[in-house]
Formats: C-alpha cells, structure tokens, sequence
C-alpha cells in the first residue's frame, strides 16, 4: 500500500502500560514509512517508559487532559496527509485499520462502525442508543457508530474543524457531526472491537450527558434551527392548542399563561433565525 508513507497514525494513552506495546509493535508491522505517535495524557503507570522502550515517538501530557486532548496533540505533531486514530487498549484490530486505509483517498473521512460481534459492555448499550437517535436527527444523517476510536481523516478536512473539537471523551462524536455538517464525504465500515486489555476509563453516567450536551452544541453551531425551530413550534402551537380548549370549554376567557408561550416561541424562532445567519456566516469561513 504506498500510499501509507504519508500516514500518521495518533494513538492516545491514558495508563495503558498492559497493552502499550502490544499495540505498537502490532502497528509497526503495518510498514516501515507509518509515522506512529504515542501521546500518554499524563499517566499515573509506565505507559510513557513502555512506549518509549519499543522505539515509538512518544509524547507526554504532564498530567490528564482528556481523550481529545491527547489526540489534538497528536495531530498538531503529525506529518501525514492522512491521520488515523488507534485506541491503546488492544481493542482494534490491524486488518480493519488496513481496511479503512483502502478507502481514504476516495473520502474524507473513512470511520469504523462496530459490528454486533464486537465487544460492548452491555450497560452503555442502552445509552449509545438514546445517542444514536438524537444525533441521527439532529444531522440528518443515520449515524451506525458515534464515537468508535478506529477512524482515518485526510488532514484538510480535519484541520478545518480542529478548533471546535472537545479536549474530552467526547471528541470522536464531535468529529464524525462536524465532518457531516461541513459536508465532508464520509465513509462508514464495520469493524470488530475485542475486550480491551486493562480498565476504561469511561463512565457512562458522566460522559453519557456530556456527550448529548455535546450533540445539541454541535448542532447548534452548524444547524442552529434544528434546535430552536421545535422548541418555538412547541411553545406557540402549546399556547394556542390550549387557548383553544379554554375558549371552548370556557367561553373567550384569555389565559397569561398561553400569551407568555406564544410570545416566548415567537422570540425562540427570531433568535433561531439570527443564530443561523452566523451559523451561515461561520461555515464560510471556514471552508
């Protein structure tokens, strides 16, 4: 595969000492010209010395910033026109990682989507679900796998979006919503996740909310009526279904509680409006 010289391969560690060096020795029979960087987001273990014994080009957070954090670092020290991502955990397999470099020149954005063979801890199943369909509405687009870490970018593309993304966990959903509202040609592939070695750091109480707040964010900077156009149609059509009702059961009897919604989801669309005008005006910028 030639062109693999101008790859760069980003792997974020955050106390993955267990399976550092499996995965970069596993990465390094990919080919010799593959640039891999090893990004250890302040550890508390020996990932940076477990790196840093097997040859990888290593760097070190001097303590965590967060999974998106560790990735942006990555990149900004990266030299190939294609950057991967490759979770430290053992979880990724090097054939699909092969298999999304097939398809990067044809896309900007190749991700994989895993597979109902692929391991998931059954209590975040659940939660990944409720995700799924708030972001598959709010971009329009159906979304198979929101944050799956096994995913390849053409740099310009990436780089254009760099400067919204989260320093969190939430980093891959960001990604993939801004690749689509940016109207970037994206490519999903199945991929099968093993059970990683060592302990997540992911918490689904926590980061589950996050992760929605960071969709509605998202959304709102490229789309912003996608959030208020419901909201305001809520208020107004409420106000007036229960106006109606009143005058009917009641006779003409105004209530100032149905002129508030009405007057609040008029001024909850005008404000849709606006902040789709800057919407509009930001996305020229950055292309």
């Amino acid at each position: 595969m030639k062109e693999m010289k101008c790859v760069s391969l980003v792997v974020p560690a955050y106390n993955e000492e267990e399976s550092i060096k499996k995965v970069v020795n596993e990465l390094k029979t990919l080919s010799k010209d593959v640039e891999i960087i090893v990004v250890d987001d302040g550890s508390t273990d020996g990932t940076y010395e477990a790196a840093q014994e097997i040859g990888a080009k290593v760097l070190k957070h001097p303590y965590n910033k967060g999974y998106g954090a560790a990735l942006k670092t990555g990149i900004e020290n990266s030299k190939g026109n294609v950057i991967c991502f490759f979770d430290a955990d053992n979880q990724h397999r090097l054939e699909d990682l092969e298999e999304i470099l097939k398809y990067i020149d044809d896309y900007d954005a190749v991700i994989g989507m895993r597979t109902g063979e692929s391991h998931i801890p059954l209590l975040r199943k659940p939660g990944k679900k409720i995700l799924s369909l708030v972001a598959n509405y709010l971009s329009n687009h159906k979304i198979p796998d929101l944050n799956c870490g096994l995913r390849a970018f053409k740099r310009e593309a990436l780089a254009k979006c760099l400067h919204i993304l989260p320093d969190g966990f939430s980093f891959s959903t960001t990604t993939t919503l801004a690749m689509y509202k940016m109207g970037y040609n994206v490519k999903w592939l199945p991929v099968t996740t093993k059970v990683r070695i060592g302990k997540s750091t992911v918490k689904q109480i926590k980061h589950g909310p996050e992760i929605l707040l960071l969709i509605v964010r998202i959304i709102t900077l490229f789309d912003p009526l996608k959030i208020f156009l419901p909201v305001s149609i809520f208020l107004i059509g409420g106000g007036l279904i229960y106006q109606v009702i009143l005058i009917a059961f009641k006779g003409f009897h105004i209530v100032g509680g149905t002129i508030l919604s009405i007057l609040a989801g008029i001024l909850i669309f005008f404000f849709g409006i606006l902040a789709d005008q800057i919407s509009a005006l930001r996305r020229e910028r950055m292309q």
